[in-house]
């Protein structure tokens, strides 16, 4: 898994930014050492940050290399892992316009209790797809990946993660033909190619190996970044900087906006404001730790931003289906669609995906199919942690 990374950490461009939200997410010590090297832009000037525990699972920075290897991810409710063609494609009625999706949303937050306990605990299973074979022989093999984080609600105490492998299968019944005409492997090699426009000197391919088997769960526990910050919101904040956030949309916008400086959110690479505010507020109101009036005030804030337009019904790789809002977004590998599932019964945001729409020259992705996904299985406040 270590190699993995290392060759992730190597490929990515810097026009990517995996996590969730991750958003993806977990590191202090070794183990947050080397997945903030899987975080950090290589095409671009990189500035001088350490994202801390919560930026990055191991399973968010697989999902960083995603588009890197020029793979395609299915998503539960679609074998083929295609995504519907336009917005209410994917479910029965008119699509909800996006507005009205997320004011829909922050109604339901408003109204969910919040206890603080010892540990915030966030579970994601993130899934990927990757072309494996040659010429006509090409089959796409989906890899998963549990990760858990347990983050102290003080500073001064350690935080607890959990990372496994859940193991890589052909993704569609096409595929498990030609898997089988392989010879059925036990393993599978990924190639990931250089992003495009890539110097020749740092333009290399790489590999690595993943296996069919699910891998051991490994915990681990380090102490928090400067003592106390495990989180990212445009820069990097504690518990109780979360705890202080405003609850007034348009308060919440001015707070985040302070760390806005022009970039994206991994390199200096020019970014909206509107993208970076959605990547930035995306984890907010999908799995970090603040009140439920915040998290209600960061869904209305959504609401207002021009660019954040309506997908339509879409179902997660969890096979959970919801209202889809996204933000399209130029890269080198072509126009990404960074969508955001909601449940609208609970106003809780379900998985996080990236959808290709317009594959720019070079790139083996096809226009429709989601490059990537990572799915909240848990976010709560708990006493208790692994051991």
């Amino acid at each position: 898994m270590r190699d993995m990374l290392n060759v992730l950490r190597e490929a990515m461009p810097a026009e990517l930014d995996p996590d969730l939200p991750v958003d993806e997410g977990v590191r202090r010590a070794e183990l947050a050492r080397a997945m903030a090297g899987a975080q950090g832009a290589q095409a671009a000037p990189e500035r001088r940050r350490v994202r801390p525990v919560w930026g990055l699972s191991l399973a968010g920075a697989v999902a960083a290399g995603a588009i890197v290897a020029a793979s395609l991810v299915a998503t539960g409710g679609d074998p083929a892992g295609v995504a519907p063609p336009g917005p209410g494609a994917g479910g029965a009625g008119p699509a909800l316009d996006a507005k009205t999706v997320l004011l829909a949303a922050a109604e339901k937050a408003d109204g969910q209790s919040d206890t603080m306990l010892a540990y915030w605990h966030r579970a994601t299973i993130s899934s990927h797809l990757y072309m494996v074979g040659t010429g006509t022989e090409q089959y796409g093999v989906v890899v998963r990946d549990r990760a858990e984080i347990w983050a102290p609600g003080k500073p001064g105490v350690p935080s607890w993660t959990l990372q496994q492998n859940l193991g890589a299968k052909p993704a569609t019944m096409a595929d498990v033909a030609a898997w089988r005409r392989a010879g059925s492997p036990a393993a599978f090699k990924i190639t990931v190619p250089p992003p495009p426009n890539t110097k020749p000197a740092t333009g290399r391919t790489k590999s690595f190996t993943v296996k069919s088997a699910p891998g051991r769960a490994e915990v681990n526990s380090a102490p928090l970044v400067d003592g106390d910050k495990m989180f990212w919101l445009g820069r990097n904040v504690s518990v109780k900087d979360l705890r202080s956030l405003p609850s007034d949309p348009k308060r919440l916008k001015a707070e985040l906006m302070r760390w806005y400086k022009g970039h994206d959110t991994e390199s200096n690479l020019p970014m909206p404001a509107d993208e970076w505010l959605y990547e930035v507020a995306r984890g907010l109101v999908m799995d970090m730790p603040v009140k439920p009036e915040v998290r209600a005030a960061g869904f209305r804030m959504l609401a207002a931003l021009p660019a954040v337009k309506s997908v339509g019904k879409a179902t997660d790789s969890q096979g959970r289906t919801g209202d889809a809002i996204a933000v399209e977004k130029k890269t080198g590998r072509g126009l990404i669609r960074h969508q955001m599932i909601i449940d609208l019964s609970s106003g809780v945001a379900l998985a996080y995906e990236d959808v290709m729409l317009a594959p720019a020259a070079g790139t083996r992705i096809p226009a429709g199919r989601t490059v990537d996904s990572t799915v909240m299985v848990t976010t709560e406040w708990t006493n208790s942690h692994p051991r």
